[in-house]
């Protein structure tokens, strides 16, 4: 969509960039120019990732992280720097869910969650902040948010709370980080099927995702490399005056409202059976 060469010289890390939305994400940061370091806790995703990007003709590399706990991202954005350079663009993608009738979810469940979703993403946020700062050189952060942390997400309680957290987060810091030339925004992701979606998501599609794009106003559901267009323009000189913003890419679904709405369903029964605890 960008020119090309138009993260030429930058350096973007994607956490959770070695499998599904990140990964496509990474993709196309490589093919426009950038760097590309996948952080993640597991090796065989890093691997992934870094195949992926060098496919697309991109550099990268990848630093183990679990980003709960912020001295592993300080080391992790130390080794980022020696392989690559100082990172210009973080896109906070990693994340986690499950579903789950709200009385059955334990601490642990709701602990797993949003410590990886909200502390995750203000952890790396953060270190990114500082080392910006002090270096006295802009920088750019995209969060990975859901419209269901607008308007209520049933059966994903720890999550939808949790992209709230997100949603709020990058408005606040859009604002307190503009005077250091620190752009945050958001990207709000609809259906876009892939091929490690977990397995829940795939049993709550019994029929698979062409189906489920009959659903969307749209007529269809997203397509990955769409999803990274939205994302490379966000982070771009493009986009340079842009920062607080949300961007819903989900066509209209999240705004679907109809004169007759369906029967409603309780959480529990939409469920079936599948585990409802962590």
């Amino acid at each position: 969509m960008l020119p090309p060469g138009t993260y030429a010289g930058q350096v973007v890390a994607v956490t959770g960039g070695g499998t599904g939305l990140g990964k496509a994400m990474a993709i196309e940061f490589a093919r426009l120019g950038a760097g590309v370091a996948i952080l993640s806790r597991k090796a065989e995703q890093r691997q992934r990732g870094i195949e992926a990007v060098e496919a697309a003709g991109g550099r990268a590399c990848g630093a183990e992280v679990d980003i709960r706990q912020p001295e592993q991202i300080a080391r992790a954005f130390d080794e980022v720097e020696r392989a690559l350079g100082p990172i210009d663009v973080l896109v906070n993608n990693a994340a986690g869910n499950f579903p789950v009738v709200s009385e059955d979810l334990t601490p642990n469940g709701w602990r797993a969650v949003t410590q990886i979703v909200l502390d995750g993403t203000w952890f790396c946020s953060h270190e990114l902040a500082q080392r910006c700062i002090a270096a006295n050189r802009p920088g750019v952060i995209l969060n990975i948010g859901a419209t269901y942390s607008l308007n209520g997400g049933p059966g994903a309680v720890h999550s939808a709370a949790a992209k709230a957290g997100v949603h709020n987060l990058t408005m606040t810091l859009a604002v307190e980080w503009a005077q250091h030339g620190i752009r945050v925004n958001e990207l709000m992701p609809g259906m876009f099927p892939h091929e490690d979606m977990a397995a829940h998501m795939k049993a709550n599609r019994p029929e698979g995702y062409a189906e489920a794009g009959k659903q969307v106003p749209a007529g269809r559901v997203g397509r990955l490399h769409e999803l990274g267009w939205a994302a490379t323009y966000l982070c771009s000189p493009y986009a340079a005056y842009v920062t607080g913003h949300s961007f819903v890419i989900d066509g209209a679904n999240w705004l679907r409202r109809g004169l007759q709405m369906p029967e409603y369903k309780p959480v529990r029964e939409q469920i079936r059976a599948r585990p409802t605890t962590r």
